[in-house]
């Protein structure tokens, strides 16, 4: 089966060939991939390289942390998607958007305030998790319009911590 898979805007099709084999664009790659300790922390070997990074769902789209990068990712099977576009075409790539701690962790840091505009990939918090410091970033163009955490805050997994629009 093909998905169409748009990580942070950008749109990949992915087949799924069996056998740990996935084909992304038409490009081949053997693939690993399995959940560390019933964790939402994944390790992915592809093509002998090794990556983790933290995959979670939030209102319906999926949000993957690795690298001290967040990537938005919503997949759609082909028969999904004929629907939708059937249905009145893409989803507007407007209004506000709000970044979700991904994780359960402390706000190390918060570079942006209210009023504030910021580009895509600007970051907008610093969050520690598991011994790590991540840092968040926009994922468009636009003004900060709330802040709701401060340096030294606990946050839960899901929790708002910032508005851009």
């Amino acid at each position: 089966m093909k998905y169409i898979t748009t990580v942070n805007g950008q749109e990949y099709e992915i087949e799924l060939l069996g056998e740990g084999k996935v084909a992304v664009n038409g490009e081949i790659y053997e693939v690993d991939m399995t959940s560390i300790s019933g964790q939402p922390l994944y390790s992915l070997i592809a093509n002998a390289r090794s990556y983790e990074g933290f995959v979670y769902s939030v209102d319906g789209q999926w949000q993957v942390l690795m690298g001290g990068t967040l990537y938005d990712v919503v997949v759609e099977d082909e028969r999904m998607r004929r629907l939708r576009a059937q249905a009145g075409g893409k989803a507007a790539a407007h209004g506000p958007v709000a970044l979700k701690a991904p994780m359960p962790g402390l706000v190390v840091a918060v570079p942006v305030e209210v009023g504030q505009e910021v580009k895509k990939g600007d970051v907008l918090v610093v969050l520690e998790s598991m011994k790590m410091q991540n840092e968040l970033k926009s994922v468009k163009d636009g003004k900060v319009t709330q802040v709701k955490v401060s340096a030294g805050q606990a946050v839960e997994q899901g929790q708002v911590m910032v508005v851009v629009e």
